[in-house]
């Protein structure tokens, strides 16, 4: 006998909504959601899987028997099958056994369940995103943090390896304790923003978490739903934004997954040459399916509501949006216009952008992970762009790493580097990213990237720091790197902070310190950082002394930063022309000795009233060795006193 009962949570709209692609709230429709018919609690439980013979509910509850639960398909012609289950609470484990056409039978966990055990079986759990948050202050202005013209200073990480326990160092920490240790490091450093790499369930730890299966699910890794949505609250609660990496690109082949979901290639094209990743060896979503684009649509939404995101970083945005990605001739079939363009990828990226922008306005940020030149992707859909907030600078940091490499005496046939990146620093509105692809697989940690005995590596990667946080646009450091972790990254166990017991780590992590709360104080620094008028080359061409001298310029005409990198290991008095009626003091040296610097002075040693270059008048400054020197435009006492009327 059957033990499901009718029900449904799905009105007919729900249901034209999902076959048309445009339902963006599946997650309060499918999945187990607890309710009570006629007075009785229980479960129901809704699942899509239209070639299906029939789907049943298996579980804890029942001995995993596929003949006693079965479900209901609607008689819509929608796929849906559906039911109620008398009695199941909170915790009880299920699947659905699913027979194909074929005849087989299929243990598949639920696409839509909020938590799934952590085993090789990874049964789903009944469960709820039910939270009381007290971050409603973050909330109501967080548009403002998270603002194209505001300072956005980003600290990636991975939540199994930033720390693991003291005593048990192959245990994970809870979400819970994360916060307490995460929270007051990232308040103190000054970045105004965490990206977590991916938190979705996923089985397999050497994926980081990039080959999900349970899109609708905080891993139990670290716990619960509402431990994840604790660490996110006190982020929020000390005025810190929460970005999360979200991977709407590919899926695992795992047996519990989506990969041939009801035994037909439901979630993922038929075709190998548009459904199969040869690298990763994973499935690529059909974004020409209707209810697949819901289904990712209604995840991103998902993440932005129910844990209160303020961005998702979208993964490898490159190979959905190129059908010869990683294939070979012969190995890809162009579009209907004989180009390289999956053009439904590119389409459903269009409409991911506008769903998420018009349910939350300007108070989130999208943020595309895109390694080519594709054209448009952080303009307004409206005007054939794909509408993202920020891309990934991943030329600059590629053309910079390459540059940092290269002994001293070698750079200068390397120079432009290093200002190529001013040829097209404007076309997006770029994040510069310093990420954790950079620290592993044999590359070497950033401070083995740098050339030289120890004290240039160390003041290398000053100069470095200095320069990316003077350049335009948003920053992303990976974690480890703000104290110069000197090993790769290793996601099976802690970053190695024993190593701030020594002053050249520490120097690092106090100059990354300063530059943050400096790049959220100086207007320069973010105010025009995606405007053309932000920026101005000073010296771009001294290819034997390797110095470059640019300007970084804030809505206010004396809001005036000039930022000097000597990236040789020599002293230079050094001639820069300045416009008439201005006057300089050095703010920050990477070469200070509180930065376990050399303590060379950067000192202002003249200033001429005579034209030097195309400027009408010029400064000397000690430039101390391979370092990155910021001067700050000195403002005369009414123009601070009208600034600080202004700021009341």
């Amino acid at each position: 006998m059957n033990s499901v009962k009718t029900y449904t949570l799905f009105t007919d709209h729900d249901v034209y909504l999902f076959k048309e692609g445009k339902h963006y709230k599946l997650y309060g429709k499918f999945g187990a959601h607890s309710v009570e018919k006629d007075g009785v609690k229980g479960v129901y439980f809704s699942v899509w899987a239209p070639y299906a013979k029939k789907v049943s509910v298996i579980g804890n509850f029942n001995n995993w028997n596929h003949k006693d639960h079965i479900l209901f398909p609607r008689w819509d012609g929608s796929g849906i099958w559906e039911g109620f289950i008398a009695g199941l609470t909170w915790g009880t484990l299920y699947k659905y056994a699913i027979e194909t056409a074929r005849g087989e039978i299929l243990e598949k966990s639920d696409p839509y369940a909020l938590s799934w055990e952590q085993n090789l079986q990874a049964a789903s759990l009944v469960s709820t995103t039910w939270y009381e948050w007290s971050d409603q202050d973050w909330m109501e202005k967080r548009h403002e943090k998270n603002s194209l013209d505001a300072p956005i200073s980003v600290y990636e990480l991975h939540l199994g390896s930033w720390v693991r326990q003291g005593d048990a160092p192959n245990r994970y920490l809870n979400y819970r304790d994360i916060a307490k240790k995460l929270v007051p490091y990232v308040k103190e450093m000054g970045f105004s923003h965490v990206e977590f790499m991916p938190v979705m369930e996923y089985p397999y730890d050497p994926s980081w978490g990039y080959q999900i299966t349970g899109f609708y699910a905080a891993t139990s890794r670290f716990g619960s739903p509402q431990d994840l949505m604790f660490l996110i609250d006190e982020l929020h609660k000390n005025n810190i934004g929460v970005i999360l990496d979200w991977v709407p690109s590919h899926f695992p082949g795992d047996a519990n997954g989506l990969h041939r979901f009801d035994g037909s290639y439901l979630y993922e094209h038929e075709d190998p040459r548009k459904g199969f990743h040869p690298d990763w060896k994973s499935y690529i979503f059909n974004y020409g399916r209707n209810e697949v684009k819901s289904f990712l649509i209604s995840n991103a939404m998902f993440w932005l509501e129910r844990y209160h995101a303020d961005g998702l970083r979208v993964d490898a945005v490159t190979s959905m949006l190129h059908l010869d990605y990683s294939r070979n001739e012969g190995e890809w079939e162009p579009n209907i216009e004989g180009g390289n363009v999956n053009l439904e990828a590119k389409t459903f990226l269009q409409e991911f952008n506008t769903a998420v922008y018009k349910e939350f306005g300007d108070s989130i940020i999208t943020i595309a992970e895109e390694s080519s030149d594709f054209p448009m992707l952080t303009k307004p859909v409206h005007d054939g762009g794909v509408g993202f907030g920020m891309k990934w600078m991943m030329g600059w940091m590629h053309d910079t790493l390459d540059y940092f490499k290269e002994a001293p005496e070698h750079r200068k046939y390397h120079h432009h580097k290093i200002t190529f990146a001013s040829v097209y620093m404007y076309n997006e509105n770029y994040m510069m990213p310093l990420s954790h692809d950079e620290v592993v697989h044999g590359k070497a940690s950033l401070i083995y990237k740098m050339p030289g005995d120890e004290w240039q590596k160390f003041a290398n990667l000053r100069a470095l720091y200095v320069y990316m946080y003077t350049h335009p646009g948003a920053k992303l450091l990976f974690m480890g790197d703000e104290f110069a972790q000197t090993g790769e990254w290793n996601f099976t166990r802690s970053l190695d902070w024993h190593l701030l017991q020594y002053p050249v780590h520490q120097g690092v992590q106090s100059l990354v310190k300063d530059l943050n709360h400096l790049y959220r104080s100086e207007h320069a620094l973010y105010e025009n950082q995606f405007n053309k008028s932000g920026f101005e080359w000073v010296e771009a061409d001294d290819l034997e002394n390797s110095v470059y001298v640019y300007l970084r310029k804030g809505k206010r005409r004396d809001d005036v930063l000039i930022v000097v990198l000597n990236l040789k290991p020599q002293v230079l008095e050094y001639r820069i022309g300045v416009n008439a009626g201005t006057h300089w003091e050095v703010i920050l040296n990477s070469d200070d000795q509180k930065y376990n610097g050399s303590g060379a002075d950067a000192d202002i040693l003249n200033e001429k009233h005579e034209e030097w270059l195309r400027y009408p008048k010029s400064i000397t400054l000690k430039i101390p060795p391979m370092a990155g020197i910021i001067l700050r435009q000195r403002k005369d006492k009414k123009y601070k006193l009208h600034r600080i009327k202004h700021k009341k």
